[in-house]
């Protein structure tokens, strides 16, 4: 267990503990040899013997590490394999910044006057913009991740490095409400990011900074999404000038070629719209911000607990102050009153106003975003069959949820998976280890046939395990009456996705032999992986107890499971050619299987 004095490679002392999250841990630390202050980030144990995850986030640091720009946090030194009490430890060490979170500041002015958000824009986009130049796409741009330095220098933090491949689920830890609030639309719908990903999110905080409040607030995730995706345009209060108010406009079309076709481009026209206004420049930042111990930004991470933050803010500015590092997402913390000015819509941009017109897709450009294809192996001796991906696209965007951003780099979100209900939490307990549960649970009464069955032949009342014919599993006409009422309207093809085929099944029937739900395992033959879901049969609708969970045979288990309406899961894991054991809980009924399908 990391404490206050121990020393990683004889070198970086721990002093004090920021925050922790699903990531890890973020200390403030002292660097012995170069006798400076520092941010360490140390990653969970658990993300450290994850081989696929590990060689990403090593790869994404040694890409931060090469930037040089006093708008982008710096990174000085990655450590790999430390010892500390008998465990391994990566660590990654950052620069460590004497600021406060643009979020603080917003909160303690209710809102920004239009000079200092120009100020603000101009520089995070230079700053964008030497990162998209190097291959790097932030991916998660919002006002915790800003730093205000004394001075007013902003200092871009928290890039999105390495998000964990197994956190999928929209409660789990690392998703948070903030993050959605300025998440560019092909980035809700799971699409490849851009440099426009992050220009559409600094818009969001130019909206952010003028009124005091995100473009699209709401408490529900899933109806802030939709917003993004469908509405307009938000409002501007009328002080605004017209010329930033088009800049904003922009900024947050919805067709990533709408937008500036780079951040350098943002940055000269937020410089060009406070000419064209006559903005007087901004006030520097308030003194006493900075003069009571509050309000220091470390390393990577913003002010709010939030994303795989690695940085915080703590103290300063009253109820307002906010901790920093890679929790929920949560800012504690009250906001700053405030009367909201007259409020007027944006204008649309002209049809003629230069750059409207597309510009090159930047999905192969120099600022596109990093990819880190799978190795998929060609030997899987399955016999599965390519589900069909028709009307995927129509779905995903008719229920889209904030969570796309946090699944493996070649996995798309499923349309059932973005409308799974915004209610209960990750549990990171299993469900189980196989062993019988506290009610009866499903039993195997055959060993699963790789060829499909005939529908209806497996009797409801007997608990049964076998590859599902039905690989869509949706209700079927005709329910005979001794199932369940009520028709779950999700099927297992749907939530984990496009390409996923049933391979074997388990019912989960209670004691008094009524089924609770059942849970599938899936595989896709086209990147290797094998994916969980266990699909409610009782209190459809309703929020109740369900779980899932995957294991690959030498890897930690990964698990869904809280209070939702429908299923728990997708949990998705990359398992070529290596046995799995896999199960889920449905209203105290449970399954678990051996370590099996090696093949």
């Amino acid at each position: 267990m990391l404490t206050r004095g121990v020393v990683l490679n004889d070198r970086y002392l721990l002093d004090d503990r920021i925050a922790t999250g699903g990531m890890g841990e973020v200390w403030s630390a002292t660097d012995k040899l170069l006798g400076r202050r520092v941010a360490v980030k140390v990653l969970l144990p658990a993300l450290v013997s994850d081989t696929e995850f590990i060689t990403r986030f090593r790869t994404e640091a040694r890409m931060l590490a090469a930037l040089r720009h006093p708008g982008i946090v710096a990174v000085h030194d990655y450590g790999e394999d430390a010892m500390v009490d008998d465990r391994r430890v990566d660590y990654l060490v950052m620069e460590y910044i004497e600021g406060i979170p643009l979020s603080k500041r917003i909160r303690a002015a209710g809102r920004l006057g239009v000079a200092e958000t120009v100020s603000i824009l101009a520089q995070a986009a230079q700053a964008l913009h030497v990162a998209h130049n190097a291959n790097i796409v932030h991916r998660d741009v919002k006002p915790s991740n800003l730093l205000i330095q004394p001075d007013g220098s902003v200092v871009l933090v928290d890039f999105g490095v390495a998000r964990s491949g197994n956190v999928t689920s929209i409660t789990g830890t690392n998703v948070v409400l903030g993050t959605v609030q300025y998440m560019a639309p092909e980035q809700i719908a799971g699409r490849p990011v851009s440099a426009a990903t992050d220009v559409y999110a600094l818009g969001a905080v130019a909206y952010s900074c003028l009124t005091g409040r995100p473009p699209f607030p709401g408490a529900n995730p899933l109806h802030v999404v939709t917003q993004h995706l469908q509405d307009d345009p938000p409002t501007l209060p009328l002080d605004v000038p017209a010329s930033v108010a088009a800049l904003v406009s922009r900024a947050l079309a919805k067709d990533p070629a709408g937008r500036y076709p780079s951040a350098a481009a943002f940055a000269d026209a937020a410089r060009a719209a406070q000419h064209a206004g006559s903005i007087p420049p901004p006030p520097p930042p308030p003194g006493p911000s900075f003069a009571h111990g509050g309000g220091s930004g470390i390393g990577l991470g913003g002010a709010t607990t939030g994303g795989h933050s690695v940085g915080a803010t703590t103290g300063g500015l009253g109820s307002g102050a906010t901790t920093g590092g890679l929790g929920s997402g949560a800012t504690t913390g009250g906001l700053v009153p405030n009367t909201r000015p007259e409020l007027r819509s944006i204008p649309p941009r002209p049809r003629n106003d230069p750059g409207a017109g597309p510009h090159p897709d930047r999905s192969h450009s120099e600022a596109g975003p990093l990819y880190f294809p799978p190795t998929v192996r060609s030997n899987r001796r399955r016999h599965v069959l390519l589900a069909s991906v028709a009307g995927a696209v129509v779905l995903a965007l008719a229920s889209v949820a904030a969570f796309v951003g946090l699944r493996p780099d070649d996995e798309e979100p499923s349309p059932e998976e973005l409308t799974k209900a915004w209610v209960g939490t990750s549990a990171s307990a299993d469900p189980g280890d196989g062993g019988a549960g506290p009610a009866a649970r499903a039993t195997a009464t055959a060993r699963p046939s790789q060829s499909a069955k005939a529908p209806g032949t497996t009797n409801p009342s007997v608990p049964s395990r076998g590859t599902d014919p039905d690989t869509t599993g949706g209700p079927k006409p005709g329910t005979t009456p001794g199932k369940p009422p009520a028709s779950n309207p999700h099927t297992p093809g749907k939530v984990c996705g496009s390409g996923y085929k049933v391979i074997d099944s388990a019912t989960l029937t209670g004691s008094d032999g009524v089924q609770r739900g059942k849970v599938y395992l899936l595989y896709n033959a086209g990147n290797g992986y094998n994916c969980t879901v266990a699909l409610k049969s009782t209190s459809i609708g309703k929020a109740t107890a369900v779980s899932t969970y995957l294991e690959v045979q030498g890897r930690t288990r990964s698990t869904d499971g809280g209070s939702f309406a429908y299923y728990a899961g997708p949990v998705r894991a990359k398992a070529a050619g290596v046995c799995v054991r896999w199960g889920g809980s449905a209203a105290g009924a449970s399954y678990g299987s051996p370590f099996e399908h090696c093949d």
